[in-house]
């Protein structure tokens, strides 16, 4: 496909195969750099740190300035959505977030006093105003991209009011509670997708969805909690700006990963570390994939990384690739290694 930007993902996302392929890494605005460290200090805490313009903006860029990544990802969190709509979201240092669990009365409730997306874009004002910030800084061929998590995702900590290891307490409540628990899923796709069409009219150019949870559900399920209410979003955002570039991140996925692109139409499938080269490559060939290097390879840093990029370049290097991680990196992860990465990749 034609080059139309000097944008290098997003040429990806249209399908342009590089033989360096662009680069960036999910949670590389984070705690592995002493520069985040310092500005996190100084926000005070963690959702300050998000809803602060100017420091959102900050920690945005230094992962840009130190390293020259192909994309920049938006400072936030997946947890703003619940947040606007009025769940009460605090983070505890050493814990993660923690929200008051949700009842299935509730959720009538909280679908009737948010049939429009008004007031939750409304309390994520400053949300919008780091995205223009952050465009009008990043160097013109870096490509910007705004996020968003996945209803199902988002739901499980709206349920639970908190992570778990298996999602047992949503998939219970969705079971028993199967009314409500839609009312939650289409109220979550509505205001997450005029979300992500306020961070594209603000000045990001493409967008992704996480579903870190979705590889705990069994087919059925999938279909009905992660195809669907992420169709709903690609809908709803497309139907306001029709080339709006999506990728769509369903972590563990397995082989729902093959359908996920056709039965949601985001035109990119990031791909987590377990998918093999294979299914990969048949991804591949409808399409740009993105992925999918074991964050803790880039931990172990030596032979390890190189072997698993190499892997990577030599398999999916030959057709429409944005390299990354199979999931985020670790705050563990020595900055040496990410140069060496990157060393790697762009010679």
């Amino acid at each position: 496909m034609e080059n139309t930007s000097n944008k290098k993902v997003m040429n990806v996302l249209n399908g342009e195969t590089y033989k360096v392929p662009p680069i960036w890494l999910m949670r590389q605005a984070g705690r592995y750099l002493p520069e985040y460290k310092e500005t996190r200090k100084r926000a005070g805490n963690f959702l300050n740190l998000c809803y602060t313009p100017e420091l959102a903006t900050e920690v945005t860029l230094q992962p840009i300035k130190r390293f020259g990544f192909d994309a920049s990802i938006l400072f936030s969190d997946i947890l703003v959505i619940p947040d606007a709509l009025g769940r009460s979201v605090r983070f505890v240092e050493g814990e993660g977030p923690r929200l008051d669990p949700i009842e299935a009365h509730e959720i009538v409730d909280l679908v009737d006093r948010f049939k429009s997306s008004e007031e939750a874009l409304e309390f994520l004002s400053p949300v919008f105003d780091a995205v223009t910030n952050i465009r009008s800084k990043l160097p013109n061929e870096t490509t910007f991209l705004g996020f968003c998590g996945a209803p199902w995702t988002v739901a499980t900590y709206i349920i639970a009011g908190r992570g778990t290891p298996d999602q047992a307490p949503s998939r219970l409540f969705a079971y028993k509670h199967r009314h409500e628990f839609s009312k939650l899923l289409d109220l979550l796709a509505d205001v997450s997708g005029d979300y992500l069409i306020k961070q594209l009219r603000s000045g990001a150019d493409a967008v992704q969805i996480f579903d870190s949870w979705s590889g705990v559900l069994g087919n059925s399920d999938f279909d009905d909690w992660c195809i669907k209410p992420v169709k709903r979003i690609v809908d709803r955002v497309r139907a306001e700006i029709p080339d709006a570039k999506i990728i769509g991140f369903p972590k563990g996925s397995g082989f729902n990963y093959l359908d996920y692109r056709s039965k949601t139409g985001v035109d990119c499938v990031s791909l987590d570390w377990s998918v093999p080269h294979n299914i990969a490559k048949q991804m591949q060939n409808k399409g740009a994939i993105q992925g999918n290097l074991d964050p803790m390879r880039l931990r172990a840093g030596g032979d390890a990384l190189n072997a698993g990029i190499d892997d990577i370049l030599n398999n999916l290097g030959h057709g429409p690739l944005i390299f990354n991680l199979g999931h985020g990196i670790t705050p563990e992860v020595p900055i040496s290694h990410v140069e060496q990465m990157l060393k790697r990749i762009r010679g």
